[in-house]
């Protein structure tokens, strides 16, 4: 049987990890005991919001920024975490930077993007929507468009995350990957299936907006009108065709999980993990509360992907129950 050929290369992932700054890298990743009872698996997690923007995506944002040209002038779309990334990354550079989100997007995320020195643009009904805007706009001012998880650095700044987890001092035999438009998905699960085989990748959304994974089990692209569902930070309703293609030969199982399940997860990585999570860093232990058979007594690895929380969502999430 003929290997997949890959876009994304190990080699740029190994240069990557020298070009990032290195406030992004090295995130706690260990073995939650008290969570691993609670759940019946042994479970790993990795840290990915302690850093600048609380999120992962530091990681490709700041890769992409470092080798763009001085005289660039970029524009992005976001739900909130990417254009944070981009934000702080143009800031330093000393880069312009527009941003486009949904008119309903988190307002924790497009106030820091501001504060970030980003010209944010509220435009459409949802990410998706403003992802079309931020195209056209680009297009007509001459401006480069930053597409994340379609520019191959936000894949090579994610599979930095790959080549930390393969240095875990036990073998994982599943990793849980929350799946949006794919970068991160893509990124680590290259590094994984190419050093670590015999770990299973299994791609999780939110089940009210299940565009990816059903696309990818389809084979061919299927999207929606609407998504609903709380974890904005995936809520894709219009998959990138090219993260379908990149996610052949990758990935071994999907699971979408249901609103009160990744709820649950989050005050779960609260209590027993000290994490304080927004919905998208929750799905890989939803995952595990809505199939513990799949994991029981394994070794399961997943990634907190991002941390922000508007004051209104801790009280919602968090203190009540």
């Amino acid at each position: 049987m003929t290997e997949p050929a890959y876009r994304l290369s190990l080699e740029r992932i190994g240069q990557a990890a020298r070009i990032i700054d290195p406030v992004f890298l090295h995130t706690p990743q260990f073995v939650c005991e008290p969570l691993s009872d609670e759940l019946g698996t042994r479970l790993a997690l990795k840290i990915e919001t302690l850093n600048p923007i609380r999120s992962f995506k530091g990681r490709g944002a700041d890769l992409l920024v470092s080798q763009a040209a001085d005289d660039a002038r970029l524009v992005c779309a976001s739900a909130g975490n990417f254009g944070q990334a981009m934000a702080w990354a143009c800031r330093k550079k000393g880069l312009p930077l527009t941003v486009f989100a949904g008119t309903h997007a988190n307002h924790l995320k497009v106030e820091r993007m501001r504060k970030l020195g980003a010209h944010v643009i509220l435009h459409g009904e949802d990410f998706d929507a403003a992802k079309l805007e931020a195209r056209r706009v680009a297009s007509e001012q001459g401006a480069r468009f930053v597409e994340d998880s379609l520019d191959i650095e936000t894949l090579e700044g994610a599979g930095t995350m790959g080549l930390e987890l393969l240095a875990f001092p036990e073998p994982l035999d599943a990793l849980l990957i929350a799946l949006g438009n794919g970068a991160m998905l893509n990124g680590v699960a290259r590094v994984m299936k190419a050093r670590s085989p015999r770990t299973r990748i299994i791609a999780v959304q939110a089940a009210g907006a299940p565009a990816m994974i059903e696309s990818w089990r389809a084979g061919r692209l299927i999207a929606h009108d609407q998504t609903h569902t709380i974890a904005d930070g995936i809520a894709v309703r219009v998959p990138v065709p090219q993260a379908l293609e990149d996610m052949r030969g990758l990935v071994d199982d999907a699971i979408l999980v249901r609103e009160e399940t990744i709820i649950e997860g989050i005050r779960l990585l609260c209590r027993h993990a000290g994490v304080v999570t927004e919905p998208s860093g929750a799905v890989g232990i939803a995952a595990i509360l809505e199939r513990p058979e799949m994991f029981r007594d394994q070794m399961v690895g997943t990634i907190v992907c991002g941390g922000n929380l508007t004051g209104e969502q801790m009280r919602q999430w968090l203190m009540q129950k």
